[in-house]
C-alpha cells in the first residue's frame, strides 16, 4: 500500500465515511490514474477534466457515475493534499432527475409467484414487504427479527449513512419468515445471517446475489419495467403512499435523512387506492396468485 492510499484511507476513517464509499472513493482514483498513467497526486485539472469527459462521451458512464468519481477527486485533492483551491475546477454536473419505475400489486404478486428457491423468494418478500435496501438485507441476521408482539420490527444495524432504524414487520412477513427459517435455517449450526452466502454460510449473502434473484423472478414473471432490485424499495414506499400511510412514517421506514428526499414519492403514487384493512400490511394488498411449486430445498 502506497504511503498516499494510506493517507486517503485515514482520512475517511477519521471523517466516518462507511466502507463501501472509501472502497468506492479508492477505486475511482486508481481508475483515473491508471488512465493518465499518472500517480494521483500529480494528476493535474486539465487531465481529472478530461478524465471525466472520457467517462462521458466515450465509456457513456451516467451523470451520477461520473459525479461519484469528481467526488472522489475532490476528496482528494482538497481534503488529502490540502490543495482546495482547486476544488472549482473538479467540476460536479447536474444529475437528470428521472422517476423510477414501479411494479403494480399485480407485477409484484407475479414476480413473487415465480418458481425459485425459498432463500431467493424469501429475500424478495422481505425487500418488498420491509423497504430495506439491499445492502441492509444482506447484512440481517436472525437476532434482527423482533418478534415480540409488543415490538414487532426488523432492527436495521449500520445502514446508510451509518445509522441504525427500525424497519417494518408485519405478521404476514414474519410468518414467511419463520417458516424459511425452519426449513432453510435450522441445520446452520453456530451461523446467525439471515441469508447466508450459498459457498461459505459464515459469510452473509452479497449484493449481487440479491440483485441476480430480482432479475431472474422479474425475467420470469415476464416483467419488461427496467431497474434492480431497488425497484421493489420504490414499490414499497409507493404502494404505502397510495394505501395512505403519511410520508413521515414512510421516510422513518426507508430511513431517509431528509423528508426532501421522500417526497419524490408524491409524483409517483396514483390517487384513490384503498388499501382496506391495515395499510401497512403490503403483502396482504397483493393480488392472489397461483401458489409457486415447492421449491428445491439447499444442500446442507
Amino acid at each position: 500500500m502506497t504511503p498516499l492510499r494510506l493517507r486517503m484511507i485515514d482520512a475517511m476513517v477519521l471523517r466516518g465515511f462507511a466502507a463501501r464509499t472509501q472502497e468506492t472513493y479508492l477505486i475511482a482514483v486508481g481508475q483515473m490514474a491508471r488512465h493518465h498513467h499518472c500517480s494521483p497526486d500529480r494528476l493535474s485539472d486539465e487531465q481529472i477534466q478530461a478524465y471525466l469527459l472520457y467517462l462521458l462521451q466515450e465509456r457513456h458512464r451516467s451523470r451520477s457515475t461520473v459525479n461519484l468519481t469528481s467526488c472522489a477527486m475532490r476528496f482528494l485533492v482538497c481534503e488529502v493534499l490540502g490543495q482546495t483551491e482547486r476544488r472549482p475546477q473538479i467540476p460536479l454536473g447536474r444529475t437528470p432527475q428521472r422517476l423510477p419505475e414501479v411494479l403494480s400489486r399485480a407485477e409484484v404478486a407475479a414476480l413473487l409467484a415465480v418458481p425459485m428457491p425459498a432463500k431467493a423468494r424469501t429475500f424478495l418478500t422481505t425487500a418488498y414487504a420491509s423497504g430495506l435496501r439491499v445492502s441492509e438485507l444482506c447484512q440481517l441476521r436472525g437476532c434482527d427479527i423482533d418478534s415480540a408482539p409488543d415490538r414487532m420490527c426488523i432492527r436495521v444495524v449500520q445502514g446508510k449513512g451509518g445509522q441504525d432504524r427500525y424497519g417494518l414487520l408485519t405478521p404476514e412477513l414474519l410468518d414467511q419468515l419463520r417458516l424459511y427459517w425452519r426449513a432453510c435455517r435450522g441445520h446452520a449450526s453456530g451461523v446467525d445471517w439471515l441469508f447466508p452466502a450459498r459457498s461459505n454460510p459464515s459469510r452473509s449473502l452479497d449484493r449481487a446475489s440479491g440483485q441476480r434473484y430480482y432479475h431472474l423472478a422479474r425475467d420470469g414473471a415476464g416483467i419488461t419495467k427496467s431497474g434492480g432490485i431497488h425497484t421493489l424499495r420504490h414499490c414499497f414506499a409507493t404502494h404505502l403512499l397510495e394505501a395512505g400511510v403519511d410520508l413521515n412514517s414512510i421516510s422513518k421506514l426507508l430511513g431517509h435523512a431528509q423528508l426532501s428526499t421522500t417526497s419524490r414519492y408524491l409524483r409517483m403514487a396514483r390517487p384513490g387506492y384503498s388499501a382496506g384493512g391495515d395499510a401497512l400490511s403490503l403483502l396482504s394488498q397483493l393480488p392472489k396468485t397461483s401458489p409457486p411449486p415447492p421449491s428445491p430445498q439447499p444442500r446442507h
